[in-house]
């Protein structure tokens, strides 16, 4: 049960509550439309008929399409940080659950079409991604720092710069001016950041990638 969520919802109003399952079933809409045929291609009025709502509705929440893409790629990072702990959650090395969750936040913008159509605002992504998926990367630092596989004194900024370089590494391979097979040189190089020394960072690199579960 979610305390905080009830909280935050004991003292609505009935109109308090319609608007906040309005918002929620545009996000649901905006979330499955823009997944099965990408955000340029999505239509707010598409969007607004699978959430059952007028189409004028739409912009009481959103400003415009792309504020609605930017909710629902926040979404998306949530879901992703999440899909990526239910895999780390089975892993026993400290060392191995950043590195595997750097690892699949590159291979999601490089591959996923919302993702990339998110890259081509790289200051406006790098900032979703401190800002969504910081707990759990955050928080996986610091695991690892405590179990003596990582050095740095400040975690946060390390996640920080670890977006940017995860942003610029994307934009170049969906540039195609440079493969995807520098991924795995790319991890090394984020777990330097770390202090992870050259051979233990390649090995890290080197292991099995196990699937994501579905979104």
């Amino acid at each position: 049960m979610n305390l905080q969520t009830t909280q935050g919802t004991r003292g609505e109003t009935r109109s308090d509550r319609r608007k906040r399952r309005n918002r929620e079933a545009l996000l649901a809409a905006g979330h499955q439309v823009m997944a099965s045929k990408g955000i340029d291609a999505a239509t707010m009025a598409e969007i607004a008929e699978l959430a059952d709502v007028g189409a004028g509705t739409v912009y009481n929440y959103f400003a415009s399409k792309d504020d609605l893409a930017m909710c629902v790629m926040e979404r998306v990072m949530d879901l992703l940080a999440q899909r990526i702990e239910a895999v780390t959650n089975t892993f026993d090395d400290p060392g191995q659950v950043y590195a595997f969750g750097i690892r699949n936040v590159m291979k999601a913008a490089t591959t996923d079409r919302r993702w990339r159509w998110l890259l081509r605002r790289s200051e406006v992504i790098a900032d979703a991604m401190y800002r969504v998926m910081g707990p759990y990367a955050i928080r996986d630092i610091r695991n690892a720092v405590a179990a003596g596989r990582y050095r740095t004194e400040d975690p946060e900024l390390a996640w920080r710069m670890a977006t940017h370089v995860i942003v610029g590494f994307s934009l170049a391979v969906c540039d195609r001016k440079i493969g995807i097979e520098k991924m795995d040189d790319a991890v090394v190089n984020l777990l330097g950041m770390l202090g992870v020394p050259p051979d233990e960072a390649w090995e890290i690199a080197r292991r099995p990638c196990p699937e994501l579960p579905s979104e």
